[in-house]
């Protein structure tokens, strides 16, 4: 909590102050294309920013594409050379994903970055396309498919170029706060069982052991390719629409724990891009160094529990 509001860097010689410019500066991603889900605005827009700035190829994955090409050209307005693309995708829809996985092939692109930014918090009770509750749908659901449909062009692009592939989760603080069991498989989407802020805690958990799971089966693999998770931290964006009133008030008393968008993308452009993590994998980052998680996140059967109830929703869905 001191490191959180004094601003001192920690271990990784970064910290709270510090913005996504600063954790990587003098670093050049000419060779990297990366996927920003939730790129069109807030942190994702700003960590594709910084990437484009650092000479990366962004693609700019969002569901409302006018808003992606509006933030696509704000970034070549600064940057006439940067390399950004822009593409449709939906994570709520599974054939959204689905069509953004084969639009994305379609580019010929290798694939070195996934960035899993895109969420929603606190929204009321509704299901997605896929009759699943619509925060665990979205925040992890898609996630989820996604990476699996995108993973062999990754373990691909490692293995032609040599180059480490880098997955984030973007999880939150809020994965201390779910239901009892952690993931309430039973009841997923049961609107008597829902509580707004334990379903989203809920998906923050689940973010976490999807990152902790999965990295545990690349290394298993050998594959070259780590998986981490982190929380950005506390910042004022689109995602509290469902709660605008409370969060400004919990703002105006908690001001000196919230960050501005710039120190809320370091987090996650440290680790997708700084090399002293190299072959760091399994690990959830706040202000750009090593947290411990709650015990449910570390809960190896709960995350392989959780990649086998996934996989299931999948099948059920057709698309397994």
């Amino acid at each position: 909590m001191f490191r959180l509001i004094t601003g001192i860097p920690g271990p990784s010689g970064f910290g709270s102050a510090s913005t996504a410019e600063n954790v990587t500066e003098g670093i050049d991603a000419t060779n990297l294309t990366a996927i920003i889900t939730g790129g069109a605005s807030g942190i994702g827009l700003e960590t594709a920013r910084v990437l484009a700035k650092r000479n990366a190829h962004v693609i700019i994955a969002a569901r409302n594409i006018e808003a992606a090409n509006a933030a696509k050209q704000s970034i070549l307005k600064d940057y006439t050379k940067a390399k950004v693309t822009t593409l449709k995708l939906d994570l709520a829809s599974l054939d959204s994903v689905e069509a953004f996985s084969h639009e994305f092939a379609t580019l010929n692109l290798p694939l070195n970055i996934l960035i899993n930014n895109a969420g929603i918090m606190f929204c009321p009770f509704q299901l997605s396309q896929d009759g699943i509750e619509m925060q665990f749908a979205t925040n992890h659901l898609g996630h989820f498919y996604l990476t699996n449909l995108l993973l062999d062009k990754m373990k691909e692009t490692a293995k032609s170029t040599g180059i480490e592939g880098r997955i984030v989760n973007l999880s939150s603080v809020a994965h201390l706060l779910t239901y009892p069991e952690g993931i309430a498989f039973e009841q997923i989407s049961d609107q008597k069982k829902y509580d707004d802020k334990k379903a989203y805690g809920q998906s923050k958990l689940a973010n976490i052991l999807h990152a902790n799971e999965l990295s545990r089966r690349l290394e298993s693999e050998g594959v070259n390719i780590t998986v981490n998770s982190v929380h950005p931290g506390l910042i004022m964006t689109n995602l509290f629409r469902y709660s605008g009133i409370l969060m400004k008030m919990l703002k105006l008393a908690t001001h000196i724990l919230w960050k501005n968008v710039p120190q809320g993308a370091a987090t996650t452009c440290y680790v997708v891009l700084h090399p002293g993590l190299k072959g760091v994998s399994g690990n959830y980052y706040v202000d750009c160094n090593e947290f411990k998680t709650s015990s449910l996140a570390r809960d190896e059967a709960l995350a392989k529990r959780l990649w086998d109830f996934s996989c299931n929703l999948l099948k059920t869905a057709g698309k397994a």
